[in-house]
């Protein structure tokens, strides 16, 4: 029978997502309950195991409260937003310098305590670079979809505060939040926090503000992984950038890229035989996002208008008004 000991493991390990300390204890009740002649529970108990351990690649999410709400958030519910992505890598479309890195962080995520063992550290601060649209805050929905991870984004419109002090006070909740609950924790358009202290329309606050948040990613030592992306690194302020282990740039995809992006997003549809040198010549200068809008564009034309098969002329005009729009509003 179960001790309080072990049963008090068993929902430790649960509650923390360390596999293999469930594993463990799961063995000892198996093993225990053989000596204790109960040999039909503990070969159902080893079968569950090895079950759970033949599963943990494709699902890692066994660890994961998916039960919770906003609500659990507690006095951060107002400005961060949980989520619980099943997106994967194979899902993106990168270049191999982007998929290294971050194929590199999710293996150093899983070895942790191994990397702890030898006195080393994970990376568990990234900053993400790039335009809009070139895949940033898809890469924190497959950081925290891989490690089955709930994902926290916070709302930076609902952290900045015009009241001396408030800003900071947030922040610290954030990251104090981060230390008992691990995640994913994500920043998107960062250079709202961190913009140069030598900026034009600078104030004594956002100084304050940006300190604060030096400080905290300094002294962060949680379990978490803390994400922050921007489009614009000219604007953030030099310190910054020594605050994080990994720094990933996302570009624009090349030929071979935009071929994936569109026939991954049209997989439903019937192709014609595409003449892909002049639709990568057309997507050229365009974003992932924006390629997969023109690439829908294409399909819907196709459809309303009767046909059955989305043509190189399709997407050559769907493209074209990507760009169109591109160029008036975006650029």
């Amino acid at each position: 029978m179960a001790t309080q000991e072990q049963i008090r493991a068993l929902l430790e390990s649960h509650a923390e997502g360390d596999d293999k300390r469930f594993t463990s204890v799961s063995l000892q009740l198996a093993a225990q309950a053989a000596r204790s002649g109960q040999s039909r529970f503990a070969s159902e108990l080893k079968q569950l195991v090895n079950t759970m351990r033949s599963n943990s690649g494709k699902n890692t999410r066994l660890a994961v409260n998916t039960n919770a709400t906003q609500a659990s958030l507690g006095s951060i519910s107002g400005y961060v937003a949980m989520s619980f992505p099943n997106a994967r890598l194979s899902d993106l479309v990168l270049s191999d310098h982007v998929k290294h890195a971050i194929e590199r962080l999710l293996l150093e995520q899983r070895q942790r305590d191994n990397l702890k063992i030898q006195g080393l550290h994970p990376d568990s601060h990234v900053l993400l670079i790039g335009a809009p649209g070139t895949g940033k805050t898809s890469t924190a929905r497959v950081i925290a979809g891989e490690l089955g991870l709930p994902l926290y984004t916070v709302r930076l419109e609902t952290v900045i505060s015009k009241y001396m002090g408030e800003t900071a006070a947030k922040l610290k909740s954030i990251f104090d939040f981060a230390v008992t609950s691990r995640g994913v924790y994500f920043f998107d358009e960062v250079d709202a926090l961190a913009v140069k202290r030598t900026a034009e329309n600078d104030v004594g606050e956002m100084r304050r503000v940006l300190s604060s948040f030096l400080q905290f990613l300094e002294e962060e030592t949680s379990e978490s992984i803390i994400l922050a992306a921007t489009n614009n690194p000219q604007l953030l302020d030099s310190a910054i950038f020594r605050r994080f282990d990994l720094i990933i740039e996302y570009g624009l995809p090349d030929a071979k890229g935009i071929e994936h992006l569109i026939r991954n997003r049209l997989i439903g549809a019937t192709l014609s035989r595409i003449a892909w040198t002049k639709v990568s010549d057309r997507a050229k200068d365009l974003s992932p996002a924006e390629i997969c809008m023109a690439a829908e564009d294409a399909a819907k034309d196709t459809l309303l208008s009767g046909r059955e098969k989305v043509t190189t002329d399709d997407l050559l005009k769907a493209l074209d008004r990507r760009h169109s729009i591109a160029t008036r509003y975006i650029k």
